[in-house]
């Protein structure tokens, strides 16, 4: 491999002119396709296998033209202080209200308060419900500005007026943090290498790749039934890693350039040697967030999909555009431990050499390796601890900031009809085959009359076949609390028992009981797709450093790093501590995706920097080093690029906790606090300890194996010249 990326190195380097015109025409249609394409909304949310999911398909089926997978709008109203919604002034209000939004072309209905009990028992506040023919993703915008302008123009009678509901759904916005993030990112760069223009370089290629996935995304967001916060994520990841395997290329190259090679020579040995290290590693991360698809969420493996074809293109632009902008740069580009003259750079050549930190952290760990792990397993430990009360759940209209119609709307109803009435249950009583299906909606709706934690129960409605009925259920719990799932799962239960008297299916749907089914399926599937991934990843890394040990020490140490970051998130977003800092208005359950996700992104994302560290350990023990000496040859040239590429991650996805979607935000903040343990506590303290504890039997591997596994010679020994191999003879004999 390390000879055919040298080679692809050299051929960028000298045709840069083609590989430049190649990925600025891809960027140039990718944009052309985005600009044509409708906005990306939100992506249709199906769970198959689950009961919530097989009851909505039942609605759809025996209940035509309800329009079940339509948007929804929930406009509240709130009468004045001292006065109530049952006065004749803000009765004729809301009329004329629900008249207007009743006229538009693509509603399906709209409910009367005063007709359906929409009003509160103190009668301050009322509702009315409205039902769209499309899904809130298809949703036109004449449709929503004549929901928002029904709304002003009650509020400009004197009401309060607020809309919930999925009808007004915004796409989520980052703000100002994630071009923080990208400057944090630059002044990092600028500070390793001392040049603005390498600086430049991974930014620019990072923006381009991030670019074109994120156009192409867009531009199939409606063929493909793509949410908005799919490309959010693609962006994130796509920008982290493109940044960061774009820095060690350029990092190698001025190394080589170090050495005393030309420049093209230089250019295909960086794509050689680091750039196979960015394939692999790139591997890792495509493994993990392809694997997502094993949950059997359309939703989440699309995500996946697209951030993984984002991944994919941040790799072959550091294989192919960085040598082709290496070769425009030409002499600009200063070899490692120059720098410009804007910096010091001839200040700087005066000073005399010394260890860099690498090399002094890296000696201090080897040989005090005991201490270094157990402080290392002993601190994540301790932060991994609030893990054992997490609680998962999907955010709703709850979790949305205060300054939202969405969660204003969601408080006035909790405060008017009790928390549960925010996420009502749908029961659906499948009784086709049963003699007497009325006394069988009866039985039903009795049964679960007689549950704790249960409100209100709406009387049946019939299909207009009389086979089927949906009973509306309002629990006295919110949507996302351990008392609605309780209900959900009582509900089933009395199910159960009517069905084994009668013969007929008792179902439970709704948005509340499809999260719970989410949350359930998503835990099913954790074990499996850990074992899916890391296997894969485990075998991967078997090919690349030869060693078996070595990698089990990766993916243990993944586990330690992922559980302290899921420790971290629960502290913040369930616990509270420090939400105001991270602009967490609400807490609660943990977004239940989150485990399963940061499991495959950060298992890649850890991998990463277990490649970048450890293969410069291993080109240093495969050219002849000790173990020990050769953990402190691999400090001395990569853990000021690792540190740098973890810090530029952390910059980028910190910028995404100012995002005004709660899910974007916590995935965010957990994937920040992620690479800080993985690199910086995992990585750089207990990979080098670790080692330094195995010595020769960490680069063991049973000679039947090692004769089965394909050379991928990432070490690039295959590029080593005689001239390299005397060199290195000499300096080992000094040594």
């Amino acid at each position: 491999m390390a000879t055919f990326l040298y080679r692809l190195g050299r051929f960028a380097f000298r045709r840069r002119h083609l590989v430049a015109l190649f990925w600025v025409a891809l960027l140039a249609l990718a944009g052309a396709g985005a600009a044509g394409a409708p906005a990306a909304g939100n992506s249709s949310f199906s769970i198959p296998g689950t009961e919530a999911q097989k009851a909505f398909d039942l609605l759809e089926e025996r209940f035509p033209g309800s329009s079940a997978d339509g948007a929804t709008a929930r406009v509240v109203f709130k009468a004045p202080a001292g006065e109530k919604m049952t006065d004749a002034d803000h009765r004729k209000t809301v009329q004329d209200t629900v008249d207007t939004l009743g006229g538009g072309s693509e509603v399906a209905g709209v409910t009367d308060p005063y007709q359906g009990g929409g009003v509160s028992q103190d009668g301050t506040t009322a509702y009315a419900s409205v039902t769209y023919k499309v899904s809130g993703m298809e949703l036109e915008d004449a449709s929503r500005d004549a929901l928002e302008g029904a709304a002003e123009d009650a509020r400009d009678a004197g009401l309060t007026v607020e809309i919930g509901g999925d009808a007004l759904q915004a796409v989520p916005h980052t703000g100002t943090a994630e071009i923080i993030g990208i400057g944090v990112a630059a002044v990092v760069l600028v500070i390793t290498f001392g040049s603005l223009l390498a600086a430049g370089l991974p930014l620019l290629t990072a923006v381009i790749g991030v670019g074109i996935g994120v156009s192409g995304i867009t531009a199939l967001a409606g063929m493909l039934d793509l949410g908005s916060t799919t490309s959010v994520l693609a962006s994130m990841i796509g920008l982290a890693v493109g940044i960061d395997y774009a820095l060690f290329v350029v990092s190698r190259y001025r190394a080589e350039l170090a050495e005393g090679r030309e420049r093209e020579e230089a250019a295909g040995r960086a794509v050689g040697t680091a750039g196979s290290a960015v394939v692999f590693a790139g591997l890792t991360v495509v493994i993990a967030l392809v694997g997502l698809s094993v949950v059997n969420i359309p939703m989440l493996t699309k995500m996946g999909i697209a951030a993984a074809g984002t991944v994919a293109l941040a790799v072959l632009i550091a294989l192919t555009l960085i040598p082709a902008l290496l070769g425009y740069a030409g002499r600009r580009i200063r070899p490692a431990g120059e720098r410009s003259k804007l910096f010091g750079g001839d200040r700087a050549a005066k000073k005399p050499q010394r260890p860099n930190t690498g090399t002094r952290w890296a000696s201090f760990a080897v040989r005090r390796p005991v201490a270094v792990l157990l402080l290392g397993v002993i601190g994540l430990g301790a932060a991994a601890v609030p893990v054992a009360s997490l609680e998962l759940g999907l955010p709703d209209d709850g979790s949305q900031p205060t300054s939202t119609t969405q969660r204003r709307a969601y408080d006035l109803l909790s405060e008017g009809f009790g928390p549960g009435f925010n996420g009502p249950l749908v029961v659906v009583v499948d009784a086709k085959g049963s003699d007497d299906p009325q006394a069988v909606f009866q039985q039903a709706g009795d049964a679960i009359k007689g549950l704790d934690n249960v409100v209100n129960v709406g009387p049946a409605q019939p299909s207009k076949a009389g086979d089927t009925a949906t009973i509306t259920v309002v629990p006295d719990a919110k949507p996302s609390s351990v008392t609605t799932e309780d209900l959900v799962h009582d509900i089933r239960d009395a199910g159960a028992d009517i069905q084994a008297d009668t013969g007929a299916d008792v179902l439970v749907t709704g948005a509340t009981a499809m999260n719970i089914d989410v949350s359930q399926k998503l835990n099913d599937a954790l074990v499996p797709y850990l074992v899916l991934v890391v296997g894969l990843a485990f075998l991967l890394l078997i090919v690349v450093f030869r060693s078996i040990l070595v990698p089990l020490k990766a993916a243990l140490g993944f586990l330690l790093s992922v559980m302290a970051a899921l420790g971290a998130v629960v502290a913040v977003f369930q616990w509270g501590w420090l939400s105001g800092l991270m602009g967490v208005e609400e807490t609660g359950p943990i977004m239940s995706m989150m485990p399963i996700f940061m499991v495959g992104v950060v298992f890649g994302l850890a991998m990463d920097y277990e490649v970048f560290l450890v293969t410069r350990m291993r080109e240093a023990y495969v050219h002849g080093e000790k173990p020990a000496q050769a953990v402190v040859t691999g400090f001395k040239y990569s853990a000021r690029v690792v540190t740098a590429a973890a810090v530029i991650m952390m910059a980028v996805f910190s910028g995404f906790i100012g995002s005004s979607d709660s899910m974007v935000k916590m995935i965010g903040f957990g994937l920040a606090v992620a690479v800080l343990f993985d690199a910086f506590v995992v990585r750089m303290a207990i990979v080098p300890a670790v080692l330094a504890l195995l010595g020769e039997k960490a680069w063991w591997l049973p000679k039947w194996l090692d004769r089965a596994l394909p050379n991928v010679d990432v070490e690039g020994e295959g590029l080593r010249t005689e001239d390299d191999r005397k060199d290195e003879d000499r300096e080992l004999t000094r040594a």
